[in-house]
């Protein structure tokens, strides 16, 4: 009989955290879990305690004896893990709001996984990880770090390749939410479909056959402007042009709208920054009703309200990964790992997103084959990107970070990139030591950032 299993959320306070305790929940007989460590840190104690109280009575509501801990102390919670899930965001939903407004103000995408935004929350994040992963070596090395916080694949890279931790898996719910919604779309149940996905995280195509081995990928494409055809919630549904998409025979995912679609979705971004309305200001009212909800001493069932928010069903992945993981399933699965050959116009050792089967010794992942010239292209540029993000996120430096942006096509090249840089660096000076000395340059040259409402959120906090 296997061991009961210590589950460690890392950003356990986060609004998310009903829906995981709900997929472990339904997943009890197969994941025989004993306790539960949610950690947080001291700007989240009350969130933290709100959700914490929740989790432990939707687990009293049920036949299973599972205790919920939390904790700001990190290294007590590891002690003995099996499974840590990391779902943190440096900064909190204030770092998301000067994420999207200052690219706003320059005429720029403000988005909390690309463009500038995604590049500054990977600076932010990569330090934290680094430390996290220097405590599993001490207290839990024999654990799995299921990875869920973004930009997904950048981390999980930082993770794997430069702090050497193998046991990491990276996961999304943009190939989940494709995977159910899209067997609706062509008649079909998911389980009468296989899917194959390839490209990173936020950035990847897939193809779909039916049960007999016959391709539906064109009959998806003719439907993807539909309604309910899979894209996540936080993103604005411009219209493919399905032409560019029938010549490519592959599905994008709804991330490459900001790309196949920047005009338009650039348009849309700053409507809503101009009416004092980005995603990340939206999310504060979204989470207000949830932490309301989750206050109430009755309610001990995941709100539909949560589903409002863009990440919405992860756990569906996250606790597939672990069961997968733990009873040696073998499952097809959609993550963010090595990519062994898998894409062969990148690097073996590069952390890619692709189908991949997961057994008690992680993931295998299935090999895609050749690229398209444009995909080809697409692929080579965006992780050319991600590899300046991390190294200069690790090392601070400044002319790699503008190499960063340079490459990334959301941001525009120049003086203006500079500028959208320094705003960012100095408005998230807090979570940045690695870019102190710069920094302190650059506040000195009287740089800060051109919005009055990003301005009040550095002084004031909300």
């Amino acid at each position: 009989m296997k061991k009961a299993i210590k589950i460690v959320t890392i950003g356990g306070g986060s609004s998310y955290t009903p829906e995981l305790i709900e997929g472990f929940i339904k997943r009890f007989e197969e994941l025989p879990i004993k306790e539960i460590w949610l950690v947080d840190i001291e700007e989240g104690k009350e969130k933290l305690e709100i959700v914490g109280a929740m989790a432990q009575r939707m687990w009293d509501a049920t036949p299973y004896e599972v205790k919920i801990h939390t904790t700001l102390n990190r290294q007590e919670a590891l002690i003995d893990a099996d499974f840590v899930t990391t779902q943190f965001r440096v900064g909190l939903l204030e770092a998301r709001i000067k994420d999207e407004r200052i690219p706003s103000v320059h005429g720029m995408l403000g988005q909390e996984t690309n463009g500038a935004g995604g590049i500054l929350k990977a600076f932010r994040t990569i330090p934290v990880i680094k430390h996290i992963i220097e405590d599993m070596k001490i207290y839990c090395p024999d654990a799995w770090l299921i990875n869920f916080t973004n930009p997904s694949g950048i981390i999980t890279e930082a993770v794997i390749k430069s702090f050497g931790w193998q046991k990491c898996i990276g996961l999304c719910n943009v190939p989940e939410i494709s995977m159910m919604k899209e067997p609706e779309i062509l008649g079909k149940k998911r389980a009468e479909l296989t899917f194959r996905f390839a490209g990173l995280n936020h950035f990847h195509w897939h193809k779909i056959f039916d049960d007999e081995g016959t391709e539906l990928t064109g009959k998806m494409i003719s439907n993807i402007n539909t309604k309910n055809n899979g894209t996540p919630a936080n993103i604005y549904s411009a219209k493919f042009s399905l032409e560019m998409l029938k010549s490519m025979n592959l599905i994008p995912c709804g991330y490459h709208r900001y790309y196949y679609n920047a005009k338009e979705m650039l348009k849309h971004a700053l409507e809503e920054f101009a009416e004092g309305g980005t995603r990340a200001e939206q999310m504060f009212e979204v989470e207000s009703t949830l932490f309301a909800l989750y206050k109430n001493p009755d309610l001990c069932t995941k709100p539909d309200q949560l589903e409002k928010r863009g990440g919405a069903y992860y756990s569906n992945a996250a606790c597939d990964c672990i069961s997968a993981i733990y009873n040696d399933k073998k499952l097809h699965m959609v993550v963010s790992t090595q990519n062994k050959g898998a894409i062969p116009c990148l690097d073996p050792k590069s952390i890619v997103e692709v189908s991949s089967i997961i057994s008690a010794s992680g993931a295998e992942p299935i090999a895609w084959g050749e690229m398209r010239s444009a995909e080809r292209g697409w692929l080579q540029l965006m992780k050319a990107m991600e590899e300046c993000t991390i190294q200069s996120a690790i090392t601070g430096d400044y002319g790699m970070a503008l190499e960063a942006f340079a490459l990334n096509p959301l941001i525009e090249s120049g003086e203006e990139a500079k500028a959208v840089l320094d705003e960012l660096l100095v408005a998230h000076e807090k979570y940045l030591p690695q870019f102190r000395d710069k920094i302190i340059e650059l506040k000195r040259m009287g740089i800060a950032s051109k919005d009055s409402v990003v301005m009040d959120l550095m002084t004031n906090g909300r």
